[in-house]
């Protein structure tokens, strides 16, 4: 077979042309720190990493989503400790009212106190997180409560009755979890002698006992029934944290798992910069050879030969 000059200039610039894109390609790599870059460089890897973003993905969505139910857990923890407080204060007035040594006038003093105690106990239970309200279950646009002396529930029983889901947020793939809390569980649902025995029905007959200064009522009675709405309330408290807890628990979670996806994907798609380095050092040195060797084959001709 006859090797023409032309045959052996296509050849030369052939494998230059291959050396060329193989050193164009580590020197990608090196610089972009990735080693894909484009479907073809590693069909399976970049499936691989596509599946690895999408976990990602949604893995941070539902970090965001337990991110927001802890603010919420939070608002509605910081609402159940004032209303702590105020039957902790309402527990005081009812000692000292239903003290012998009382009187109409001082019982009245405390009774107008209770009254400001109901308010403020409702003012509390309309708190929101944003523009929704936390006690109303899920018709978070409306108030819980009033002002005043209607003390009837204005939200559903969301979150509280089986029928009716709360407030979700979900946490994970197909887990979903309730977070609200409805105020009527421990304020009640009723104006004054309502009889729920929940806490505004509670100060509503407390209030209406000192102002008749009847301290029989208020120890035999109100006592009991403030002691069992302060259990009530720290119950509700007790599960609000039991539910913060498992957020908690959930996160830490998720913040394992983005972890342990991110190295995958950073193992998947992460160019190794060392053997990267080297390999171009190795290509730019054969590159440089070859160009050299091709120069030399190309540039020689007959008059070469014949000197």
């Amino acid at each position: 077979m006859r090797i023409t000059t032309s045959m052996t200039q296509r050849n030369v610039l052939s494998d230059l042309n291959a050396l060329s894109d193989k050193l164009s390609r580590t020197q990608t790599r090196a610089a972009t720190g990735k080693q894909i870059t484009r479907p073809s460089d590693d069909p399976y890897g970049t499936a691989r990493a596509m599946g690895l973003r999408s976990a990602l993905s949604a893995n941070g969505a539902y970090k965001d989503n337990i991110d927001d139910a802890q603010d919420w857990q939070n608002s509605t923890e910081s609402a159940l400790d004032s209303i702590t407080k105020y039957v902790h204060r309402a527990n005081d007035l009812v000692l000292e009212g239903s003290s012998d040594t009382s009187t109409p006038d001082s019982r009245q003093a405390l009774a107008a106190e209770i009254d400001q105690i109901i308010q403020g106990v409702k003012e509390t239970a309309n708190a929101t997180y944003g523009d929704l309200h936390l006690f109303s279950g899920t018709a978070t646009g409306a108030a819980p409560y009033l002002q005043g002396a209607d003390d009837t529930y204005q939200g559903n029983l969301g979150g509280l009755d089986p029928a009716t889901p709360g407030v979700l947020r979900e946490i994970g793939p197909g887990v979903t979890m309730s977070i609200n809390t409805v105020g009527s569980e421990i304020l009640g649902n009723g104006s004054a002698g309502g009889g729920d025995g929940k806490l505004l029905d509670t100060l509503r007959n407390i209030s209406a006992h000192l102002q008749a200064n009847d301290g029989t009522s208020l120890r035999s009675t109100d006592l009991q029934n403030l002691s069992s709405n302060l259990n009530q309330v720290l119950s509700v408290r007790a599960r609000n944290g039991a539910q913060t807890n498992r957020l908690e628990a959930a996160s830490t979670r998720l913040d394992q798992i983005q972890a342990s996806v991110t190295e995958q994907l950073s193992n998947t798609e992460d160019a190794d910069i060392a053997q990267t380095m080297i390999d171009f050092n190795s290509q730019s040195a054969s590159y440089q050879a070859a160009l050299r060797a091709g120069a030399n084959i190309v540039q020689a001709s007959l008059m070469d030969f014949l000197k």
